[in-house]
């Protein structure tokens, strides 16, 4: 009976020793075979650059300034042709309370900026008087700088842009022209003015 429960502890034994071998087979083979994760694919996004291609600037002239924007006269003088004294007509009713600028002839020559000596041919009538009172054509050109308060402020808001070989008319209100003055003959204080004015030179 001996020998037998003996035989019987060592079966379970070497039974329990080989589960238990078995156990750590297949834990090893579970770790390393092909089942363990496999390593992740790196997934490159290009993503779009966030530098600005260089944008080529053209530096800005200290005498170029781009022309003011006014509306147009509302009943403009007749055009005529450039090297000959205009007609000039004062609009019928109220004075306008903005400034109004028209080409009366476009010129293709260069251009009037600030800081631009420019030479011109002018006429002047006035709301007040309803007639011409300044007319440089009896004289001789009129020249001056532009932008730089040698002519009144509407002088100076209102040629910027213009182009040699161009007749500009522009109705100027007191506030750009001489305000409360009586500037002149035919001239009162607060007073509208009509220029038309030709474009010679620029320099």
């Amino acid at each position: 009976m001996q020998r037998v429960a003996a035989r019987r502890r060592t079966i379970r034994r070497a039974v329990i020793v080989g589960v238990i071998a078995v156990a750590i087979i297949v834990s090893a083979a579970l770790l390393f075979s092909g089942n363990s994760s496999p390593t992740p694919t790196t997934s490159t996004t290009l993503r779009a650059s966030t530098t600005t291609a260089p944008t080529t600037t053209t530096p800005a002239s200290t005498t170029t300034v781009a022309p003011q924007s006014f509306a147009p006269v509302a009943s403009p003088s007749p055009a005529g042709s450039f090297g000959k004294a205009p007609t000039v007509v004062v609009p019928a009713g109220n004075p306008p309370t903005a400034m109004q600028v028209s080409d009366l002839i476009h010129g293709t020559g260069a251009v009037a900026k600030v800081g631009s000596k420019l030479t011109v041919q002018y006429v002047l009538a006035t709301y007040s008087s309803r007639k011409v009172v300044q007319s440089s054509w009896t004289r001789q050109p009129f020249s001056f700088t532009l932008g730089v308060g040698q002519v009144i402020p509407g002088w100076d808001e209102g040629m910027v842009g213009m182009r040699v070989g161009g007749r500009r008319e522009m109705i100027i209100p007191p506030a750009l022209g001489y305000k409360s003055v009586a500037a002149g003959p035919g001239i009162a204080a607060n007073d509208t003015l009509v220029f038309v004015v030709d474009l010679l030179k620029v320099q």
